[in-house]
C-alpha cells in the first residue's frame, strides 16, 4: 500500500534530483548520468511506459520513454530540437504544494502546484499531476503531467 508519506518523500527526492542536475550543468556527461539515475530511481521507464507530458514541450509534447525524458531535462538530443534542458536552468529551490493526494491501494495521485526558484530569485509556478505506483518497497512515477497556468486573453 502506498502512503501519503511515500509520495511526499518521492516529491522531495524529485526536487533534489532536478536541483542536482542543474548544479552539474558545466559537465554535460555528469548531468546526463545524474538524470539517468534520477529517472531510473523515480520513474517506471524500466518496467513499462511512463506517461510524461513535460511543461515546456510543444512539438514533442509527450515523452513516454527514457531517452526523450533525458532530452527534456538536459537537452542535447537532435531528435528534440526544442529541448534546452529544463533542469539545466539551474534551479535553486523547488517546492511542491499538493492540492490533493488520493490513495488507491498501490496507486497514489497527487495534483497541485510546484514552484521553481532560480538563482536570481525569479519564481515560476507550474501545475502538475503525478501518479505514483508502489511496487514492493519502491515508489515510481507512472504519469507526470505539468503545464504553465492558463492565461486568459
Amino acid at each position: 500500500m502506498i502512503s501519503r508519506e511515500d509520495i511526499l518523500r518521492s516529491q522531495d527526492k524529485w526536487a533534489l534530483a532536478i536541483i542536482g542536475v542543474g548544479e552539474a550543468k558545466e559537465d554535460y556527461s555528469k548531468s546526463k548520468k545524474l538524470t539517468s539515475e534520477f529517472l531510473n530511481d523515480l520513474y517506471d521507464f524500466k518496467e513499462g511506459k511512463v506517461q510524461f507530458k513535460p511543461t515546456k514541450a510543444s512539438k514533442h509534447q509527450f515523452r513516454n520513454d527514457e531517452a526523450s525524458a533525458i532530452s527534456y531535462f538536459i537537452g542535447g538530443n537532435k531528435s528534440f530540437v526544442e529541448d534546452y534542458g529544463f533542469a539545466m536552468k539551474p534551479w535553486k529551490k523547488i517546492e511542491f504544494f499538493n492540492d490533493t493526494i488520493n490513495i488507491y491501494e498501490d496507486i497514489g495521485i497527487a495534483m497541485g502546484n510546484y514552484f521553481f526558484t532560480d538563482y536570481s530569485g525569479n519564481k515560476i509556478r507550474v501545475e502538475y499531476s503525478f501518479v505514483y505506483l508502489k511496487k514492493e518497497n519502491s515508489v515510481k512515477i507512472i504519469l507526470h503531467h505539468s503545464s504553465l497556468p492558463y492565461k486568459s486573453v
